[in-house]
């Protein structure tokens, strides 16, 4: 039975849906105001499979992802660049799901933006006001702490005496609050602020903590299954959505909560100081497949630190590689007909092997190991011709049930982004000024390869995907 490490009750528990054969669950998704970096990506390589291995299960699995765009970082730089949030955010969430797709991450089922359900928030935030779980101060709305016994049971942080939140975005020193450990619900602006919308208390903009809280019970209800997202968000943010939520609704927020440890760059906390936040496309800059960064980023179970090194990049480069060959020359082997037995048998058994990983708190190591030992098997009786054409079939069909959760056998058509296109396109246009029509010609073939398809208009060369 499939069982994962609940943060909440802080054990090991059998998986349990609410609701039989269905799946209800929220992953916390990116503030859209840059790229995002690869440890963002190893939280989302999570939630992806997480959700893939649910659906594996049999579960039909109702996943949503919010896209933050509206908060501090994004109206300042917004305010700097004397354009409008959604003319800030814009081309990062476009980016965004850019980045999603070249790594193989299956989209979520709804991913809503957080400007688009400000009145979920602010109904949220009247009931808070109502119950006494809330109280305004200089204009501004905040969670009162005191009201709710149970905050911290998440984080399991003491709280006795007033411990901050620790956090940029918990805003202690900007209003006056009752008590240090409050939280913004909704902020007071000035009239002339763009980013700002009316409600019954006053013009304002939502704090950051109730935009989720507002999003997953609008789609998933006031009760859902499985919460997840970086560690690092497990407290202020994660146990703020829990004392704002419940404190509105008086029922259980989430069930499970699954969060995903840090990564860190050669054994170093991944920081702007440092110059080590890569994003995905530094990274797929410096000649590196989407597909080599999945794997090294679930290569590690998500519950345990990965240390991501470039020597790290390239030993997934080179495992990608063989594991691509290896079903080519699979497919295309010249077997007699027939079937061994004992072949099928093995083959069977590191899918169990594989299964029984997975379901112990999704143990990415451990099912890798079972699909490098099934390679393994194959490649010996590639070898010695003891496999033969029924075996073939059978082994290709466990390594799609594989792939249907590690999605690293390869699909070209995601593994281009627009950057990578433009820049191809351009150097096809110069092959054909220096009349190198050869190199022109492969250029095509290639982009045709990954699924684009190239337009020569008289206003120059347009492209599309198949």
């Amino acid at each position: 039975m499939l069982r994962f490490h609940n943060n909440l009750s802080g054990k090991v528990e059998n998986f349990q849906p609410l609701e039989t054969g269905k799946v209800k669950m929220y992953v916390c998704g990116p503030t859209v105001w840059n790229f995002a970096h690869i440890g963002n990506f190893r939280s989302f390589t999570f939630g992806d499979i997480l959700r893939r291995y649910l659906k594996y299960k049999g579960y039909n699995v109702l996943h949503v992802m919010n896209l933050t765009d509206v908060d501090d970082r994004i109206i300042n730089e917004a305010a700097k660049q004397n354009i409008s949030i959604n003319e800030m955010t814009a081309p990062f969430i476009v980016a965004f799901w850019e980045d999603i797709d070249s790594l193989n991450i299956e989209r979520p089922e709804v991913a809503p933006r957080a400007t688009e359900h400000i009145a979920e928030m602010i109904s949220i935030i009247e009931t808070l006001l109502a119950n006494g779980k809330a109280y305004e101060s200089d204009g501004s709305i905040y969670f009162r702490i005191s009201a709710f016994p149970e905050y911290g049971k998440l984080s399991k942080i003491s709280f006795e005496g007033n411990i901050v939140g620790g956090s940029e975005r918990v805003d202690t020193d900007k209003y006056e609050k009752e008590d240090a450990r409050d939280f913004a619900l909704w902020k007071l602006v000035s009239e002339e602020d763009s980013a700002s919308w009316d409600a019954p208390f006053g013009r304002g903009r939502p704090g950051w903590h109730i935009e989720c809280s507002a999003m997953a019970m609008k789609y998933l209800g006031e009760t859902f299954d499985i919460h997840g997202g970086g560690i690092d968000l497990q407290f202020p943010h994660h146990e703020n959505e829990i004392a704002q939520s419940e404190g509105a609704t008086g029922k259980l927020f989430a069930k499970y909560w699954l969060h995903g440890e840090f990564l860190k760059v050669d054994s170093e906390k991944m920081s702007k100081s440092l110059g080590n936040d890569f994003t995905l496309r530094d990274i797929i800059n410096r000649g590196f497949k989407p597909l080599a960064i999945r794997y090294l980023l679930f290569s590690v179970p998500y519950d345990k630190q990965l240390n991501f090194t470039f020597e790290g990049l390239k030993g997934a480069t080179a495992t990608i590689e063989r594991l691509q060959d290896f079903k080519k020359r699979l497919t295309e082997a010249n077997l007699k007909n027939g079937e061994n037995a004992e072949l099928q048998e093995k083959a069977r058994g590191f899918l169990n092997d594989f299964e029984s990983a997975m379901d112990d708190n999704l143990n990415t190591s451990a099912a890798l190991a079972a699909l490098h030992n099934l390679v393994r098997e194959t490649n010996s009786a590639l070898a010695n011709e003891t496999i033969l054409s029924n075996d073939r079939d059978e082994i290709l069909k466990i390594i799609e049930k594989f792939d249907s959760v590690f999605g690293i056998f390869g699909n070209s058509k995601v593994e281009i982004l627009d950057s990578e296109i433009e820049q191809l396109i351009e150097d096809r246009q110069e092959a054909r000024r220096n009349r190198n029509f050869a190199r022109s010609d492969e250029i095509r073939d290639i982009l045709a390869e990954k699924g684009i398809i190239l337009e020569d208009t008289k206003d120059g060369v347009r492209w599309k995907r198949k």
